[in-house]
């Protein structure tokens, strides 16, 4: 290491300081709800090779530790001073994941040499598109998700390039939200740019160069210990999506988590291939893209909260993602929804992790509820509104330290709701209720956190809501050594005659005046025996309203009113002639148990290696083929072995014109 221990200490917590003041700025002068209150943006300094030396811990999103500008900053053939260089294309050096993030960069120069890059994203409301906000699962193509901008100079020797700014308003449909989005993003790399400068002259350029290098080597290092401190094996963990478009089947993604001394592969080989649909996530095939590493990331900080956050604990792990799957797609796959897919995903390194280091880390989280947009038309003006009004998150799971949070998102909790009244100031819209769901937590000795549930009442015409990241109403979160599944998501309609529809995971809902939309997470996963946790914490739960006193009984063996009264007697008999639950690592909800009865692993197993054979454009269609196939099979014909697989993927190939064909000109190229 080149800089003694208290010096890179010092500038370890400089660095980060230069980070959180550009946070600061981009909070305090951003003009979206999305940004100034929900707070999905992120601000930072990377070195010169593109890697994240310094973030914020108090402000923004925690999605991008250790991001990796490289493939954005070496698609910009020379830089210099005063340049500000922005893109929002996903398959554009593979740095931006979706098409409203729209992420920029200065290079930080002292003595014509570039020291750092200031950096930072904002997830702007709506870039144009099929739909309002530009996402949905329903769209199938990247170019459907609006306009795009390939890395370039968005401020050339501090010259605005106008006509960028121009195509970019042009495009989108609140133009006054992007543009003071967009020069919040500009005040906050300039404010990046003159702190770094005032540590250059504190500290002299060479330290801080070497300081730069130094911290990354040192979260590694770090990295490498926590690591080191879990046993050698292989983890393997799966999950799925509720449905991998309208009207669609699951999407499966598969884990093997093989630690071995201070090192890691994550092999995602068993996830799906690529979808019709936007729930693909881009990251080009990179071994350590920051969309499959959030969940190790997240693992390893809960392991060790000293960690340093940068992209050196990244150096510790590799990942390997086959090409043309739902991890690694293929342009021009849409990828608009690809934060689902990630969370999904967290969720499943999690629950590898959570096997190797069960009494350290806790089972499933929430998921399911979405975040809102609302694009409406206010009564009064005339003119269209449109904001994010909120993500609805749910309960963190439980552990063997305790409760998971109620209604905290867990791994999404950076994710901030926005008060009530600045929502209905914003868009003229009611709301009718804002809370916790009772009973939604998973039952366990240490209890699931309860879901969140949103319900707003619409007042005008051609009203669009949008919920993206809709899941968890078919597969709840996971629960461990016992413990119950948290509750499944909801998302209703109320029309004004009282009839109430049943939304599913639908994310594009059109409203009428009068409409109620009610949307509810899922809950988060509980772990240990419920019957375990002590009666005193049962009744508290009773109290706050987090539990009835139906479920108190029935899943904890204890028997109270909703004051708090105690039947002493009946509990204790209750819970002397319960039977302990066999110990598993991990429960599931019955619609994960039924699918899984006739989707075995001998099945996905068979699926996934025929689906590896075929030409990338065919294997959305045939699985979609081979599930309607597997669901008319007669009972007695399912054998879980993967020998139905095989048989109707040969029935699909003789029956399909051109499949066959266009297989053997692979084998042929190949």
């Amino acid at each position: 290491m080149r800089t003694d221990p208290v010096t890179l200490k010092v500038l370890e917590n400089h660095a980060q300081a230069v980070a959180e003041s550009m946070a600061y700025t981009l909070f305090r002068t951003a003009h979206s709800t999305f940004v100034k209150e929900t707070e999905d943006f992120t601000t930072g300094l990377v070195a010169p090779s593109g890697m994240t030396f310094a973030s914020p811990r108090d402000l923004g999103a925690t999605w991008f530790i250790g991001l990796d500008y490289k493939g954005a900053i070496d698609l910009i053939d020379s830089y210099e001073e005063g340049d500000i260089c922005v893109t929002n294309d996903p398959y554009s050096g593979f740095v931006c994941s979706h098409t409203p993030d729209m992420h920029i960069w200065k290079p930080i120069f002292w003595d014509g040499e570039i020291i750092a890059f200031a950096v930072g994203h904002i997830h702007n409301t709506d870039m144009g598109g099929a739909v309002p906000a530009s996402l949905s699962r329903a769209n199938t193509e990247v170019h459907q998700e609006g306009i795009r901008f390939a890395p370039t100079k968005l401020v050339s020797r501090g010259v605005l390039n106008q006509q960028l700014v121009d195509t970019m308003m042009l495009n989108v449909r609140m133009p006054d939200q992007n543009r003071g989005d967009l020069n919040a993003q500009i005040a906050a790399v300039n404010t990046g740019e003159a702190k770094m400068h005032a540590m250059i002259r504190k500290f002299g350029v060479e330290t801080v160069k070497n300081g730069i290098e130094d911290l990354l080597d040192v979260a590694e290092a770090r990295a490498r210990a926590v690591i080191s401190d879990l046993p050698d094996g292989d983890f393997r963990f799966v999950d799925y999506l509720d449905e991998d478009g309208p009207n669609g089947v699951p999407v499966r993604l598969e884990l093997n988590l093989k630690i071995r001394g201070d090192g890691i592969v994550m092999d995602f080989t068993g996830s799906d291939p690529q979808l019709k649909s936007a729930l693909n996530m881009p990251t080009g095939g990179n071994p350590r893209h920051i969309l499959l590493m959030v969940g190790f990331n997240y693992c390893l900080y809960t392991l060790d909260p000293s960690i340093p956050l940068n992209g050196g604990i990244l150096r510790s792990a590799t990942c390997i993602v086959p090409e043309g799957t739902v991890l690694n797609p293929q342009h021009p796959a849409a990828v608009g929804m690809r934060s689902l897919t990630c969370g999904r995903l967290q969720g499943v390194i999690m629950g590898a992790f959570h096997a190797a280091a069960p009494d350290r880390l806790p089972v499933g989280a929430a998921g399911g509820g979405g975040i809102v947009n609302v694009k409406t038309f206010d009564a009064r003006s005339g003119k269209l509104s449109m904001a994010s009004i909120d993500p609805v998150t749910g309960g963190a799971g439980g552990s063997a330290l305790g409760d998971g949070a109620d209604g905290s998102g867990a791994n999404t909790a950076f994710l901030k709701n926005t008060p009530v009244e600045i929502n209905e100031i914003e868009v003229p819209i009611k709301f009718r209720r804002y809370g916790l769901v009772p009973d939604s937590g998973g039952a366990g000795k240490a209890r699931g956190g309860m879901a969140t549930e949103l319900e707003v009442e619409v007042f005008t015409p051609d009203t669009v809501v949008t919920a993206r990241n809709r899941d968890r109403s078919v597969f709840a979160a996971w629960g461990g050594a016992g413990g119950m599944p948290g509750a499944p998501s909801l998302f209703t309609r109320l029309t004004p005659d009282g009839k109430r529809i049943d939304l599913g995971n639908t994310d594009v809902v059109p409203l009428s005046p009068g409409d109620v939309f009610n949307l509810t997470s899922g809950g988060g996963a509980g772990f240990g025996d419920p019957f375990e946790r002590p009666v005193e914490l049962v009744v508290r739960d009773v109290l706050r309203g987090s539990v009835t006193p139906a479920a108190a009984r029935a899943h904890y063996g204890v028997v109270v009113d909703i004051d708090g009264v105690l039947d002493t007697a009946t509990t204790q008999a209750l819970r002397a002639a319960h039977v302990a639950p066999q110990v598993e690592t991990y429960s599931y909800n019955a619609s994960r148990r039924a699918f899984e009865a006739i989707w075995t692993d001998a099945n996905y197993a068979a699926l996934t290696e025929a689906l590896s054979m075929m030409p990338v454009h065919w294997r959305h269609f045939v699985k979609r083929s081979v599930f309607e196939r597997i669901a008319a099979l007669p009972e007695a014909e399912r054998h879980g072995d993967g020998s139905e697989i095989r048989a109707a993927v040969e029935a699909i190939k003789a029956s399909v014109p051109g499949l066959a064909s266009s297989m053997d000109m692979l084998e042929a190229a190949e």
